[in-house]
């Protein structure tokens, strides 16, 4: 299911003493969740603004009434959220959130061998943990040998397993 907010980081303490508050950031890097001006809490429920910057491999949060380390203190532990309208992704990138759940399909004979229940970023690319129907788990790497085509409305990975991928052959 495609969600129309998606998580953006968590806000887990605060920075000085004019109510600054540092947020965990669950984007690719701190400097494009210090990009948008609006974000939200409780899944899109409420509409905050938002001055931020990027600090090291965090992002330092500032909203309007916020002006104490007090009244920041009680946000910690609360999800930021972005609006998928207010992204703009690249043609071939996808949201981790969105990766999460897909049916992992063999593009040649339609067998479904698992779900995708984790994105691991490696550096040099993406890797897919792929669990089966015995929760056993499978590591898929995110390259164009291996990815035929991602899916995300049709919910379905779909793959050619290089040798040795589902079992321990050469």
């Amino acid at each position: 299911m495609i969600k129309e907010f998606l998580e953006g980081g968590k806000i887990v303490g605060t920075h000085g003493v004019r109510g600054e508050m540092r947020v965990e950031c669950w984007c690719d890097t701190p400097q494009f969740l210090a990009q948008f001006k609006t974000l939200y809490f409780d899944n899109g429920a409420e509409k905050i603004k938002v001055n931020s910057r990027a600090h090291k491999n965090m992002v330092l949060m500032k909203m309007p009434g916020i002006d104490t380390i007090e009244q920041a203190d009680t946000l910690r532990g609360k999800i930021v959220y972005i609006k998928r309208s207010d992204i703009k992704l690249d043609e071939g990138v996808n949201f981790v959130q969105d990766m999460i759940g897909l049916e992992v399909v063999d593009s040649k004979t339609a067998q479904v061998y698992g779900t995708v229940t984790d994105v691991l970023h490696t550096g040099s690319n993406d890797v897919y943990e792929m669990k089966d129907k015995d929760n056993k788990a499978f590591y898929i790497p995110a390259i164009p040998d291996i990815i035929d085509e991602v899916d995300i409305t049709g919910n379905k990975l779909f793959i050619t397993p290089m040798k040795g991928l589902f079992s321990d052959e050469d």
